[in-house]
């Protein structure tokens, strides 16, 4: 669900951890169930972006992307507006290379494939997005075979988006015939039901440190 279409959120416990802190910007691991940015209510202000700016040498933080409130892992934050610039022209560039875990319903039969099915938000059911051949921008997603389950029918996915559309990797999950478990949005036989969070990670993320342009790395273990 959107962020902000939470009215009340619960409070989220689990700290923001810092993995790489640098002058310029800070690579993050978001826990599950805390929102990237403030919700328009009161009681949705605890957030990623205020936690971090709440200590003293990360008060200039800013957004460059987000994560959604259900989804754990590694975000990049800047600390200068010039850093900010340079990074959010990475992501519009397509020149960051990020992967996800996930955990779906199902076997997934192939090791193998990519989904290139194009989105759009669906209106009358904002805040959820939907597959449209006509109108939709493009996305697209890569995916491996981590691991099959057979014993409790899921299996492991490294998801790599290509294009960053809002839930895309939720929806691209769904097309594939294998709901990420614990998905409240796009789910089907009860999927939603067999976790009790989103199992979804974004594990690694590779961006250019935007003075010396050398690549820089984070990784945030899949804590499911």
């Amino acid at each position: 669900m959107s962020e902000q279409n939470y009215h009340i959120v619960p409070f989220c416990p689990q700290p923001v951890q810092i993995i790489k802190p640098n002058k310029n910007f800070l690579m993050i691991n978001k826990p599950a169930g805390l929102l990237t940015i403030p919700g328009r209510h009161e009681e949705n202000k605890d957030c990623m972006i205020t936690r971090l700016q709440s200590h003293h040498k990360s008060q200039t933080a800013t957004v460059v992307h987000r994560l959604d409130m259900a989804t754990s892992g590694i975000m990049v934050v800047a600390l200068t507006k010039a850093a900010h610039r340079d990074i959010s022209k990475q992501f519009e560039l397509r020149q960051t290379d990020k992967h996800y875990i996930a955990i779906v319903d199902g076997i997934v039969e192939q090791d193998s494939g990519v989904i290139d099915k194009p989105m759009i938000a669906d209106w009358p059911n904002r805040p959820k997005q939907k597959i449209c051949y006509e109108d939709g921008k493009k996305a697209i997603t890569e995916w491996h075979v981590l691991q099959r389950d057979v014993d409790s029918n899921r299996t492991r996915l490294k998801l790599k988006p290509i294009t960053g559309r809002s839930h895309q990797l939720r929806l691209h999950c769904l097309e594939l015939g294998h709901p990420i478990l614990g998905c409240h949005l796009y789910h089907q036989n009860g999927s939603e039901n067999k976790a009790s969070r989103l199992l979804l990670h974004a594990e690694q993320l590779t961006i250019n440190d935007p003075k010396n342009g050398e690549a820089v790395t984070a990784v945030a273990t899949c804590p499911f």
